[in-house]
């Protein structure tokens, strides 16, 4: 189990980390450490958040030449449900500069020797497969609404969904099932990748931790989500390429959102073995 361990830590125990009650004050901090972070060597995030705007552009390319054009804005907001595992390199470096060590880009691999890669692993696919939801979902609300009859071009599946009730209420019905979907992975992943970096807890105490930090900080975690949505899609607008930076901004402050919500290890609470 000390090898292989994903519902508990390596000694079978699940723990409950202390969770911190927060302030817009704590947002703006952490968002101003994630700053720091990026420009205190830009180029290499710059490059890390490079795959993020080309992959993109690729499903973009690939929804228009596939006929699948009413999937390119659920490809788009769906960045922000995959974002929290994208972004686990971007933890390690942030990690690794408040320990004062090496913040190469090639660190961010690191992650791959974490014993908790196996819990790492089951909370990326979780947050993949609601991905693949999504996108089901999206496209069962069009086909709902439209029919099986792909659009025919961009203008003019733009102007159907503007300018027609049906487009309206794809816009009102599309928008409030993404709402869903990006409040179940706020509140199970809000700080639960940093912990795992930080310490094995294993998947089900990294869960239920985002699910307590949410809870005990409804207002600012809801401030921290809509602001999450809003850089992306403003990110997301010139071609993807405004993600090379929104991303990794995100992602360093994501780490600095979790130091500010989780007490250090020495308060954490055991609670009972698995």
């Amino acid at each position: 189990m000390a090898g292989f361990h994903v519902m508990a830590d390596a000694r079978g125990v699940h723990v409950q980390p202390v969770v911190r009650r927060i302030t817009t004050a704590d947002l703006s901090a952490a968002l101003r450490l994630g700053v720091e972070d990026f420009w205190a060597k830009p180029s290499h995030y710059v490059f890390l958040g490079l795959i993020y705007p080309v992959v993109g552009l690729i499903l973009t390319q690939w929804t228009s030449g596939s006929n699948a054009i009413q999937l390119i804005y659920p490809l788009m907001s769906g960045f922000a449900l995959v974002g929290p595992f994208a972004a686990i390199g971007l933890y390690e470096i942030s990690r690794r500069r408040e320990l004062g060590m090496n913040t190469s880009w090639r660190h961010a691999l690191d992650v791959r020797r974490s014993p908790a890669v196996p819990s790492i692993a089951v909370i990326g696919a979780m947050l993949v497969a609601l991905f693949l939801l999504w996108l089901y979902t999206a496209q069962s609300i069009y086909t709902g609404l439209f029919g099986n009859q792909p659009p025919a071009s961009i203008g003019g599946f733009v102007r159907e969904v503007l300018m027609t009730g049906k487009g309206w209420t794809l816009i009102l019905a599309g928008n409030a099932a993404g709402f869903v979907f990006a409040v179940v992975v706020l509140a199970t992943t809000v700080v639960a990748f940093p912990l795992l970096l930080d310490r094995d807890v294993g998947a089900v105490s990294a869960i239920e931790t985002s699910a307590r930090a949410v809870m005990a900080n409804p207002l600012p975690m809801a401030l921290w989500g809509l602001l999450v949505a809003v850089l992306l899609v403003v990110g997301s607008i010139p071609l993807f390429a405004g993600l090379a930076v929104v991303m990794p901004v995100l992602g360093h402050a994501t780490w600095h959102l979790y130091r500010r919500v989780v007490e250090p290890e020495r308060a954490q609470q055991i609670r009972r073995p698995m």
